[in-house]
């Protein structure tokens, strides 16, 4: 059975940074892209950022490009969000996913399994 189950989400004040986790069991990780994506209340659910298997390819939303960092740890099986400079903008759910043709894409539909999402919530 596949999990992925996201943590390290919480309630920071702008300016503040927050450290993503994203643990996998249950598919071989380092065959996989992992993506985060975010909804925040009343909106879409949107990209966020994309890294291939090798980690040697990565993606990011305009909106978070040199504040956030995506990255990977294959023997840990677990894919991190580094989140700096935080705005109230950012406050969302944050869900972790994985994809199996293992490039790193932005499009939500190509993801094959996606965790449970934690809340990260920025204050003014």
């Amino acid at each position: 059975q596949v999990q992925l189950v996201e943590s390290g989400g919480g309630l920071v004040q702008a300016g503040g940074s927050l450290r993503l986790s994203c643990a996998t069991s249950g598919l071989a990780f380092n065959k996989y892209a992992m993506g985060w994506f975010r909804q925040a209340p009343g909106k879409e659910r949107e990209f966020v950022a994309a890294l291939s298997w090798s980690g040697g390819r990565t993606l990011y939303a305009d909106s978070v490009k040199g504040r956030f960092t995506i990255s990977r740890n294959n023997a840990k099986s677990t894919a991190y969000l580094q989140m700096n400079s935080l705005k109230p903008e950012d406050t969302a759910v944050y869900y972790c996913a994985a994809e199996s043709l293992g490039g790193g894409v932005f499009e939500a539909k190509r993801y094959d399994y996606w965790g449970q999402g934690t809340q990260v919530t920025v204050s003014s």
